[in-house]
């Protein structure tokens, strides 16, 4: 490694919020000049990113670690996160882990890795930033509410939130990175509070402010649904998506969780955000097996999810989390009904998610490609504004672009896809293939789409 810059594989399990940490976390290393890799390849520097909002996800945690230190005995392995959080000394017993951090700021880690592991010898034009399509910011912090299985304010922290100052140079930082859109993330995001500055001020500031192409919001409580922030969406930036997480449709089981709101009260803002924002996606969680969760409630869930048809369900298993009341109640559910009641939901989902594609098959809508399939160079995947997974096949790169794509057919889960590609003048005339071998006389004679689709994927000096 004489003469090599020191390189760090950052690996991500967990929520949106981890996504936003381990992001800021790379952009800080790779402006001190470390090398940014995947985890999947070959480093110095292992950071596990952790998540422990159930035990599945601390398995994975676990797991990852052990992996890490078996096929590259002599890297430096790291974890952080909401598992080392909550259990460090746990963490600190598996064998190769050299460093646990349990700082809720995620990016202290800078400075621990600058003093154990130096980035190398680098220069200016060296240091780069990882390229991705989306990018995720962190506008808050923490969660003050106390749901009763869950284990997030108490490795996250009390609520906070970045100013308005803070999130905009952010967000402009990521616009000048090539970023086409931007996912403004949270703990809890709808009790976003800066300054007496609102969520929807906040999101309304960024549209205003920055050139980004697409933002999207991430998680909110039905809450937080308001005529001012559903106004925002007549700028079509705004991406038509939703999450929502319901976690029960049985006011009976919402009551025992700890949540803030009804079923009748969910169904008022799923109603009124599908009425205000035409083709929206409204997508959900929903958790079976609480502690004392009859038939009868679980069938009000699947009742409920039948009837507000989301584009698509996460369904996951209640896990007991350590020292939160929900493990002491009473009537804990047998893990072979717990499975039995998954099943059931999964495939209303797959059955409520194809109803969803289906509507929109042989219309054209905005898709954010974000780079070829795995093991296929011809092959893309990219997502429309309302979280439709659309798939290509294209001659030409769709690296990082935003195409109007008209979809076309199902096959299994999977949408596909018709990029409407502007044709450049030269391919034209020639009939070449590709955007190679560009001339700035032929480029000259493009049209205004022609030219913002080729100055996006092309790096002929010519291009705007």
């Amino acid at each position: 490694m004489a003469n090599a810059r020191t390189r760090v594989a950052i690996h991500t399990l967990g929520c949106k919020a981890n996504q936003a940490d381990s992001e800021s976390l790379g952009l800080q290393l790779s402006l001190c000049g470390y090398q940014l890799v995947d985890s999947a390849e070959q480093a110095e520097v292992y950071v596990l990113n952790s998540c422990t909002v159930t035990g599945i996800a601390d398995r994975k945690s676990r797991a990852f670690l052990r992996h890490i230190h078996r096929a590259h005995p002599e890297s430096l392995v790291v974890a952080t996160g909401c598992y080392a959080r909550r259990a460090p000394d746990e963490l600190r017993l598996i064998q190769g882990v050299d460093i646990v951090s349990q700082d809720t700021d995620i990016t202290s880690l800078v400075d621990v890795l600058r003093h154990t592991m130096p980035p190398g010898p680098t220069t200016t034009t060296e240091q780069s930033h990882p390229l991705r399509t989306r990018s995720f910011v962190k506008i808050q912090d923490g969660c003050n509410s106390a749901c009763s299985y869950c284990v997030v304010p108490r490795v996250r922290g009390r609520e906070v939130s970045r100013s308005m100052a803070e999130v905009l140079t952010q967000v402009q930082q990521r616009v000048a990175y090539g970023y086409q859109e931007v996912v403004l993330t949270g703990t809890n995001v709808g009790r976003y509070g800066h300054d007496g500055t609102s969520l929807g001020e906040l999101a309304a500031g960024v549209l205003a402010v920055t050139g980004v192409r697409r933002l999207r919001l991430s998680s909110l409580q039905p809450q937080d649904i308001g005529e001012h922030l559903l106004s925002l969406w007549k700028d079509q930036r705004l991406c038509r998506h939703l999450h929502l997480p319901l976690q029960s449709g049985s006011d009976g089981v919402l009551r025992r969780m700890g949540r803030r709101y009804t079923v009748e009260a969910y169904r008022r803002a799923v109603l009124l955000v599908k009425e205000r924002i035409p083709d929206i996606a409204v997508t959900t969680d929903i958790m079976v097996g609480f502690p004392g969760e009859s038939e009868k409630e679980h069938q009000e869930s699947m009742a409920l999810c039948s009837e507000l048809d989301f584009a698509a369900i996460h369904v996951f298993p209640y896990s007991p989390r350590p020292g939160t009341p929900a493990v002491e109640m009473s009537g804990q559910v047998e893990p072979r009904v717990k499975r039995r009641r998954a099943k059931e939901l999964l495939q209303l989902s797959r059955e409520s998610t194809r109803r969803f594609q289906t509507h929109f098959l042989g219309r054209s809508l905005p898709v954010l490609w974000e780079g070829a399939a795995a093991q296929k160079a011809d092959t893309w995947s990219g997502l429309t504004d309302n979280y439709i997974r659309v798939m290509a096949t294209s001659l030409v790169p769709l690296n990082n672009v935003i195409l109007p794509t008209r979809l076309v057919s199902l096959a299994g889960n999977k949408v596909w896809g018709q990029p409407e590609l502007p044709l450049p003048v030269c391919e034209r005339d020639t009939g070449r293939q590709g955007l190679t071998n560009l001339t700035p006389e032929s480029y000259a004679g493009c049209g205004s789409a022609s030219k913002a689709y080729c100055g996006a994927i092309s790096s002929n000096s010519f291009c705007p």
